[in-house]
């Protein structure tokens, strides 16, 4: 009997989260960042990054018996940037190659229907 969970990559600019949740998304069952496989803070939303956070929470995951996975990609979005980080694809290709079966794969940017007002004020950010 194959197990579904989702794996959630949240990939921002700055640093790529996966959480690996059961099907109903309210129960964690895994979870890795960019920050906690690499050393510098400037590589934390790197590919490499991703592949690695990816890969350990999918060893992790696979000990409590999760054998395929549905994706939701997430951006920022809001008044930040609407499209994903540089790590969300390394991620994805992480999964496939560490033997899990895909889903789906599904962008679940937040995008506002009107706008909220972005930081920085009426003139903006002044350098």
């Amino acid at each position: 009997m194959a197990k579904w969970g989702i794996a959630h990559v949240y990939a921002s600019y700055n640093n790529v989260l996966i959480t690996i949740t059961d099907i109903t998304g309210s129960e964690t069952i895994a979870k890795a960042t960019g920050g906690m496989v690499v050393r510098q803070d400037k590589d934390q939303a790197s590919p490499y990054a991703a592949m690695e956070a990816a890969k350990k929470a999918i060893d992790e995951a696979k000990e409590k018996g999760i054998t395929n996975i549905h994706v939701k990609v997430r951006a920022p979005g809001g008044s930040k940037s609407h499209s994903p980080g540089p790590g969300s694809q390394a991620a994805i290709r992480a999964f496939a190659r560490a033997g899990i079966r895909i889903g789906t794969i599904e962008d679940v940017t937040p995008v506002p229907h009107d706008t909220t007002r972005p930081k920085g004020g009426r003139r903006g950010r002044r350098v």
